[in-house]
């Protein structure tokens, strides 16, 4: 006899369904209070200060990639958190941890909303929104990474936005990972000019160069992937 699967019993199966709503609206209803305060106390988000604040921990590196994840949740600018890495861990490990932290607050935004959502809000039906959903699905990491690389584009915003979409998770995660690149190279190199030159030390002009170079390159990129669309 084929087995079925082991379901909850039919007494069971409100409750779970109601805890399971309940548990996205807390999630939700935290997301919101968490930008919130993230906009309210903005004023304290300063690379300097919150590097200052890691740097006295043996934990450093989890807690800058706990403070990544947090920061994509609830919209503050990995900007931020790509010149703290600079300043922390220099230019070597600031890269390693700063796109590793970006890439695991994507993760983390993405699956946040998918599990919010779970199937509440469909874009494809959204008028207008549709053809584009369906042309973002399409073209996979790609897509995802020229996302990635709009300057004006929120990184938590793109985080949500795509977790609405039917791309698949390794897609995202790969697209994610490339199309952060340029801007978390070109922050981190800032970041660790930044650290030698307030340590008094040399050498602080190449990290400065390729910081620029790296942030001329991410705008660059999207203007040319736009024309050869076009063409």
């Amino acid at each position: 006899m084929p087995q079925t699967p082991n379901r909850p019993p039919a007494a069971l199966a409100g409750p779970l369904l109601g805890l399971r709503r309940a548990g996205r609206v807390l999630l939700l209803v935290f997301l919101v209070l968490g930008a919130a305060a993230a906009w309210h106390w903005r004023a304290f988000l300063d690379p300097k200060a919150i590097s200052g604040a890691i740097a006295g921990s043996p934990l450093a590196p989890l807690l800058f990639l706990a403070a990544q994840a947090v920061a994509s949740l609830v919209f503050v600018p990995r900007t931020i958190l790509a010149i703290v890495a600079g300043l922390l861990f220099g230019i070597g490990w600031g890269l390693f941890w700063a796109v590793l932290g970006s890439v695991v607050g994507a993760i983390a935004g993405f699956l946040v909303i998918r599990y919010v959502n779970s199937g509440l809000i469909d874009l494809e039906a959204m008028g207008f929104v549709g053809p584009l959903v369906e042309r973002l699905e399409r073209g996979g990491w790609r897509a995802v990474a020229v996302l990635r690389l709009i300057p004006v584009m929120p990184h938590s915003l793109a985080n949500y936005g795509l977790g609405l979409t039917r791309v698949p998770l390794g897609a995202y995660t790969f697209g994610s990972l490339v199309g952060q690149l340029p801007m978390t190279v070109a922050y981190v190199e800032l970041g660790a000019a930044g650290q030698r030159l307030i340590i008094g030390g040399e050498g602080w002009i190449a990290p400065t160069v390729i910081g620029f170079a790296a942030l001329l390159l991410s705008t660059l990129i999207p203007a040319l992937a736009r024309r050869r669309a076009r063409g």
